[in-house]
């Protein structure tokens, strides 16, 4: 028996190896391409591997158009929608799942309908919107309308749920108020949901192309996915090794908060319960 466990499990490691590397693999080749000659983009016959390491197409991507400018205007916006998005998120998630008041089951049912309704049907009205309110080309219409979530309430909220409610009484006992609980009891004992939405929140702005494509037209606004696109000429005839060069140089950001939010995904709540 402890025989065939170690094969099922020796066979499990290595199908989730295959599958990994297999994920792995749009990458490898997005850096690999990043390093070939123009020439030899497009070639067939190239391989995987590129003939000489061409590292100037990351100088390219930088100086060709304002690289870092397009880099700054993503890391403003990312982070303030991710530090919005997580507050009026567990604000809401708190009063949703802490406190009782009429209608509350009510609301939160109606919040959680707006997920249903497509991007596209609300993308019109808003940007009417941003024109009303002179919007349009500043950080305003890139950042406020992110600023709340019907996905990052139900996702806090039902982590809330989860933490034993004895703890808010104890607090309560001690003469705690809803802020105290809030930012004492609640926040510190939801660091794993905390830092999970937190990347998927920064991964989505920073990843979001559609909006600011509509709403920004100054190219000193522009944030890096419309500004990658400049990289690519207006025929598709530009340098397409530079663009992936741009391309990796645009995802290091992500891979960077990923390995820093890795291990809040497998903290457990009765390991962070315990801690002093």
């Amino acid at each position: 028996m402890r025989k065939r466990n170690h094969i099922a499990d020796g066979a499990a490691f290595i199908v989730l190896l295959l599958v990994g590397l297999s994920m792995l693999g749009p990458f490898f080749w997005m850096i690999a391409a990043s390093l070939r000659d123009k020439t030899e983009f497009f070639r067939q016959s190239g391989g995987l591997f590129p003939s000489g390491m061409h590292w100037e197409n990351y100088l390219n991507a930088w100086t060709t158009v304002p690289f870092a400018n397009f880099l700054w205007n993503s890391i403003l916006v990312s982070v303030i929608v991710t530090f919005g998005q997580l507050l009026t998120s567990s604000f809401a998630a708190y009063a949703f799942s802490r406190m009782r008041f009429p209608g509350r089951d009510g609301l939160f049912i109606a919040y959680l309908a707006t997920m249903m309704v497509p991007t596209q049907v609300t993308m019109i009205p808003l940007f009417i919107l941003m024109v009303e309110l002179k919007w349009v080309d500043s950080y305003a219409a890139l950042i406020v309308p992110f600023l709340a979530t019907a996905y990052g309430c139900f996702l806090l909220r039902q982590f809330f749920m989860t933490i034993p409610k004895e703890l808010e009484d104890a607090a309560t006992i001690d003469g705690a108020g809803h802020w105290s609980i809030y930012h004492r009891v609640i926040l510190p004992l939801s660091k794993p949901a905390l830092s999970a939405f937190g990347a998927i929140a920064f991964l989505g702005s920073w990843n979001n192309f559609l909006w600011p494509l509509i709403v920004i037209n100054r190219p000193s606004m522009k944030t890096l996915p419309i500004g990658l696109q400049s990289l690519q000429g207006f025929y598709g005839d530009g340098n397409w090794s530079v663009l992936m060069a741009g391309a990796v140089i645009a995802a290091l950001p992500m891979i960077v908060i990923f390995l820093f939010a890795q291990r809040h995904f497998i903290e457990g709540i009765a390991l962070t319960g315990i801690k002093e």
